[in-house]
């Protein structure tokens, strides 16, 4: 088994730690976060052993980055890279649940939590996150970093990009392509490309607008849209 350490205390950890249990190819050390309050704690009971500095010394394990959001694990990866800490550090954690086909390939340091459905060409990049449930169809691209929450399902030749986040039960039509750096809010329905940046919410999903002057208010956050 392989020496294992989970970069940041958050929620997505204690899953990882749990699939990696089951996967039993990696035996954890710890959990690294750079909250100095978390150092001697333990999340999951896993014991927190410091902060990400422990792996600049550290030239053995490997290494998954557990932020729940894209663009947090990339900012971790980015600060890894100029240490040193590269492609050939970062793990791949997938549930045993899940069948990734020949035909499909998924990237390093990338996690698919219990029960995602990978049909057929789909490509996943590096430091993506997929939840429980979600689905993943024929000629999918998901860029690095992205994160599909649980439940989300992608129609066929949907394009993901880099450090886009897919709220729980969010679902897109097919040939839709999904910005940089964007956000489907939970429960909407793309039926359009969305562009770089933006969020978008409801269903079908839109652009949330907000009058500031009297009577209704249009969704802002994620998951208002009902």
């Amino acid at each position: 088994m392989d020496d294992l350490i989970l970069v940041a205390a958050s929620g997505l950890v204690r899953e990882v730690a749990e699939t990696v249990a089951m996967a039993g190819r990696h035996r954890i050390l710890g959990i690294v976060d750079d909250d100095p309050a978390l150092h001697g704690t333990s999340v999951g009971g896993i014991p927190v052993i410091g902060g990400i500095d422990q792996l600049y010394w550290d030239r053995s394990s490997h290494v998954v980055v557990c932020a729940g959001q894209g663009i947090v694990r990339r900012r971790i990866v980015e600060l890894l890279a100029a240490h040193e800490i590269g492609p050939s550090r970062f793990a791949t954690i997938v549930h045993p649940s899940v069948h990734v086909p020949p035909s499909c390939f998924v990237g390093v340091g990338s996690v698919l939590l219990a029960h995602v459905a990978i049909t057929a060409d789909a490509r996943i990049g590096r430091h993506v996150v997929v939840m429980p449930n979600a689905t993943v169809t024929h000629d999918n691209i998901l860029e690095d970093f992205v994160t599909l929450c649980a439940g989300v399902s992608l129609a066929g030749h949907v394009r993901v990009g880099q450090g886009a986040y897919l709220g729980a039960n969010a679902s897109v039509r097919q040939y839709v392509h999904i910005g940089v750096d964007s956000t489907l809010g939970m429960g909407s329905a793309l039926l359009e490309d969305l562009p770089d940046g933006e969020v978008w919410v409801g269903a079908p999903a839109a652009r949330p607008l907000v009058r500031t002057g009297a009577g209704e208010r249009a969704p802002t956050a994620i998951g208002e849209a009902s």
